[in-house]
């Protein structure tokens, strides 16, 4: 069955783009998926290489102000960080919610490597709670 899911954050940047990346890649394809943010700074270069690395191009994503239609007509709405659930417009009982509490990589500090890593770490994390989700929506990941 095709399920509509958002994944939400506050900035759209890093942790809603990679989330919305891995669902695009392994749901089956008549799932509607998209990201957004309460509001929008821009997609972090350094998720797109993160992502890049498993094979996944979010290079064309924008970040993007979330949209209470879409938002209101959700199956399954993520919010991947405090700002995002408690900034989150109320939704109508048929949409539900889920939070995944997520550091924001774009905070990480010390050398570029050391960023990179906690990228990396919150994206391995991402995978495996889209995954997670996917199962449980009855849909095995491709």
């Amino acid at each position: 069955m095709s399920q509509q899911l958002y994944f939400l954050c506050t900035g759209n940047a890093c942790r809603s783009q990679m989330a919305e990346g891995f669902a695009r890649a392994l749901a089956p394809s008549d799932w509607v998926i998209a990201s957004a943010g309460v509001e929008t700074h821009g997609l972090d270069p350094r998720a797109v290489q993160v992502m890049a690395e498993v094979g996944i191009d979010i290079s064309q994503h924008t970040s993007k102000l979330i949209d209470r239609a879409y938002l209101d007509s959700s199956d399954v709405v993520v919010t991947l960080c405090g700002d995002a659930r408690d900034k989150c417009p109320m939704t109508p009982p048929t949409v539900e919610r889920r939070h995944w509490p997520l550091a924001d990589p774009a905070q990480a500090t010390g050398d570029e490597a050391a960023v990179l890593t906690t990228f990396r770490q919150v994206r391995d994390d991402i995978q495996t709670r889209v995954t997670h989700l996917l199962r449980e929506l009855g849909a095995a990941p491709q």
